[in-house]
């Protein structure tokens, strides 16, 4: 039985892309703020992990590495979207606690449980449309925005310390259906999971960004 690392499973996509890996007969390990999940299975462990708090992700790390159980995915998943100003500043604060989560706290999470993921697994970070430099065409969201685009360059300078061992990868999840979703989002969260899913069990070219398997724009 193949292990996968999901963080944030206690809803949205999260959730149904552990539910969609525990049909396809995976062993999911699973985080959120709070350690628990509506989700249930003899193959799912949530273990307790706050993206924003060093100690936090320290003992979820330990507790993953102390599982002995190789990694053949991670998908790094939580994240948090509570951009509230019009500009034209940017709220300093709001960006902080962003990039703590969105950015600092997946950086330092995928560092510290390398060492149980596997030769020829894949890393796959969730970005977003709007972490597209190409795309940048609004000043809307400044804080995920650039959280995001800070997460594909993530993306880029682990894909190529990691070449030709493990593959990472950025994804565009879609315009999904969940609480930090568009209220006129189009996809259903376990729609935007078969498509995390299907990339994440491939092995595509590293270092890139996709959205429904095809390569996005920077």
């Amino acid at each position: 039985m193949k292990n996968v690392l999901i963080t944030g499973v206690s809803r949205g996509i999260g959730q149904a892309l552990a539910k969609k890996f525990l049909d396809n007969g995976y062993f999911v390990i699973g985080t959120s703020t709070s350690g628990q999940a509506s989700l249930t299975s003899d193959n799912l462990l949530v273990l307790q992990l706050d993206l924003a708090d060093a100690n936090s992700i320290e003992q979820c790390a330990k507790k993953v590495l102390g599982l002995e159980k190789p990694i053949s995915i991670l998908i790094n998943n939580a994240a948090v979207y509570i951009d509230a100003d019009s500009g034209p500043e940017i709220d300093m604060e709001v960006l902080r606690k962003t990039f703590a989560i969105d950015l600092m706290g997946p950086v330092d999470f995928t560092q510290q449980v390398l060492p149980a993921i596997q030769p020829g697994a894949h890393i796959v970070n969730i970005s977003s449309r709007q972490g597209s430099l190409e795309r940048a065409v609004n000043t809307s969201d400044p804080a995920y925005r650039i959280s995001k685009a800070a997460l594909n360059m993530f993306t880029r300078i682990l894909a190529a310390r990691l070449k030709d061992t493990i593959t990472v990868s950025s994804v565009h999840p879609g315009a999904v259906k969940t609480d930090m979703g568009a209220a006129d989002a189009s996809m259903e969260p376990a729609e935007a999971a078969k498509y995390l899913y299907d990339l994440a069990i491939s092995q595509p070219e590293t270092g890139q960004f996709w959205f429904k398997g095809e390569k996005f724009p920077w």
